[in-house]
């Protein structure tokens, strides 16, 4: 994967923060605002922008600027080299980043230093002050302070920084390489337009959970998060059925375009995107969990703008949505066995952007 290097310094800020991240040369804006997040240490609370000095881009919200232009889809390479991101319009954190040229073979943090600021701490000159209030024990807000901030003022972790910015950056779940080279130049589907006997049985000998009977598929719906993951890969245009033969379309080929695509499955927003977000964040954090606990972990977790006609949502809410998207996220890996019991699958942190961000959080 080509990439480009992209320097972040935060303005009027000392000690110096800084961080070198390498990311995919086709970026878009609204990706390198979850990449810079990650790689500062921000928890992507506020609203931001990138400012050119001519042209504005935000991601629209409810009082968005009818000036500004959308983040989403454009991509780095159309900037100028040098430009500012802003985070935060009441702290009002301003970052110089300049795209310093091309970067290593894989995207992720290279160098860096310096703490983050914590979240709502007043902007640059909060921030001094609270540096100052905490390197004085005697002051009378120090021990309040000290609660204050926790562990927020973590010392920058360069190969944690590394592995965070990788994962939201994403990859191809191996679940998504298996059926694309399954199906390989191409497979004729049933007349009922469901993938030969052959092919589930391929997927069956990679991924034998799926099926939890001691012999060998027979039909497609024999494997139901195979049949969600087929559904899947169409929907999103990484296979294409034409004259009933099923294959792989030119972007199955690009894994930042396989990547994009898999992550338009869940809906900017939506309800069963925040719940599969914040699901995922807590196995990453607390192992296999029942669907039940987690249910009641992730409701609080949701805040309170969600409601199910005028009554807030409950956890029982929660855990039919859990339910729903479980055959989903074990079709892409995300989990493992989406019964009772979940667990952590290998492709929990590369799929959705804010689940590395929520894992730290929670």
């Amino acid at each position: 994967m080509r990439t480009l290097r992209v320097q972040a310094t935060l303005r009027e800020v000392s000690p110096l923060v800084t961080r070198m991240v390498d990311v995919p040369d086709a970026v878009s804006l609204d990706e390198l605002h979850d990449v810079l997040q990650v790689a500062l240490g921000w928890t992507d609370s506020h609203l931001h922008y990138f400012d050119t000095g001519s042209v504005r881009y935000s991601s629209p919200f409810e009082d968005w600027d009818d000036d500004d232009v959308d983040e989403r889809g454009v991509r780095l390479a159309l900037l100028p080299p040098r430009f500012v991101y802003a985070y935060d319009f009441g702290d009002g954190w301003e970052h110089d980043i300049e795209v310093v040229g091309t970067g290593g073979a894989e995207p992720g943090c290279v160098d860096g230093e310096g703490n983050c600021p914590p979240e709502d701490c007043g902007g640059p000159q909060g921030y001094a002050e609270l540096l100052k209030v905490l390197a004085t024990p005697r002051h009378p807000d120090h021990a309040h302070m000290r609660e204050w901030v926790g562990d927020a003022l973590r010392p920058f972790d360069l190969a944690a920084t590394d592995r965070k910015v990788r994962a939201v950056v994403g990859e191809v779940p191996e679940s998504v390489r298996l059926l694309l080279e399954t199906v390989g130049a191409g497979v004729k589907l049933t007349p009922g337009g469901r993938l030969p006997r052959v092919t589930l049985r391929a997927m069956q000998q990679h991924r034998p959970s799926w099926y939890p009977l001691d012999r060998p598929a027979s039909i497609e719906e024999d494997l139901l998060p195979l049949t969600v993951l087929h559904d899947i890969l169409r929907r999103v245009g990484l296979l294409r059925l034409a004259k009933g033969v099923l294959q792989p379309t030119k972007a199955a080929g690009d894994d930042g375009q396989a990547v994009r695509r898999l992550r338009s499955w869940f809906v900017t927003g939506s309800f069963d995107l925040i719940v599969a977000e914040r699901a995922a964040a807590l196995l990453v954090a607390q192992g296999p969990m029942s669907v039940d606990d987690l249910a009641a972990a992730v409701l609080p977790l949701l805040g309170h703008a969600w409601r199910r006609g005028d009554e807030p949502i409950t956890a029982r809410d929660v855990r039919g949505e859990l339910w729903r998207i479980g055959h989903q996220l074990e079709a892409l890996d995300m989990v493992v066995d989406a019964g009772r019991l979940w667990q952590p699958g290998p492709s929990i942190l590369s799929v959705l952007p804010g689940v590395a961000l929520l894992a730290d959080l929670v």
